[in-house]
């Protein structure tokens, strides 16, 4: 099977899925198990919780939506993981009614915290879910890309208005609830105790480069994915990104991590 990030869809998911199994090997080597136990709040359909399960690791997701739940098991079929992906119906705001506290080494909350009513308890209860050795993969939707979508779509007037909107929304008609500057979700990490490991930018160009160039340029797929991957680490791309990833670690993951040699303090 291909793999599942490569390549049109990979340039929404690439940066994200690159430094989430780095996170995943680094938590192997400190936790010494080769499968751990990862929670993906709002996961859908399986767009990580399946590749992540064909690393070796056991994956429960938790979602809403039974339509989500029902495709989830479809593709965990296919992929041939199903006995490693398994889907409850729930939510974030109601995370311990279906999981269990503390039981896991990895969180994803992906798409989530733009939609519940208090981002600050989502990731509190993302937290709560973890071990003592854990890492949370927060994925969020940037106001900064979404600013300069509309203004270069000629929609002025939307921009500002996402611009001074505490909530980052362009006006009635915008599908999001709530949009994020890098600082913010930092913030909501480190006020539920965790310590930021990494913060990138996603899809710093992909949503602004035309998809006929992309399809029909050779060789441009991949050099645009090359650049997002070295845009996506510099600070100075993080305002202008459509989505926003932080990596946080528990207090015991830093150490064991430090202690394992993998990374630097």
């Amino acid at each position: 099977m291909s793999d599942p990030m490569r390549p049109r869809a990979s340039l929404r998911t690439a940066v994200v899925w690159e430094v989430l199994k780095d996170a995943l090997d680094r938590q192997v080597k400190a936790t010494g198990r080769e499968s751990l136990d990862v929670l993906d709040t709002g996961g859908g359909s399986g767009k990580f919780a399946v590749p992540v399960a064909r690393l070796g690791h056991r994956v429960t997701v938790v979602d809403p939506s039974p339509n989500a739940l029902f495709a989830l098991e479809r593709r965990a079929a296919e992929a041939g993981v199903a006995d490693r992906v398994k889907g409850v119906q729930g939510d974030a705001h109601g995370l311990f009614d279906v999981a269990e506290r503390g039981g896991y080494d990895v969180v994803l909350c992906h798409g989530v915290l733009e939609y519940v009513d208090d981002p600050a308890e989502g990731v509190r209860n993302a937290v709560a879910a973890l071990r003592s050795e854990g890492v949370l993969s927060l994925l969020a939707a940037g106001l900064g890309g979404a600013v300069l979508a509309r203004a270069l779509a000629g929609h002025f007037k939307e921009a500002r208005q996402a611009l001074d909107d505490p909530n980052g929304r362009w006006g009635m008609g915008d599908p999001v609830p709530r949009r994020f500057t890098a600082d913010q979700l930092t913030g909501l990490v480190e006020g539920a105790g965790l310590r930021v490991g990494a913060v990138h930018g996603v899809r710093v160009f992909a949503d602004l480069v035309p998809g006929v160039l992309v399809d029909t340029e050779p060789g441009a797929l991949e050099e645009l994915l090359k650049l997002e991957e070295a845009a996506a680490e510099l600070p100075a791309f993080h305002s202008v990104a459509t989505q926003l990833h932080v990596l946080g670690e528990t207090p015991g993951a830093s150490e064991a991590i430090e202690t394992d040699g993998s990374i630097e303090a």
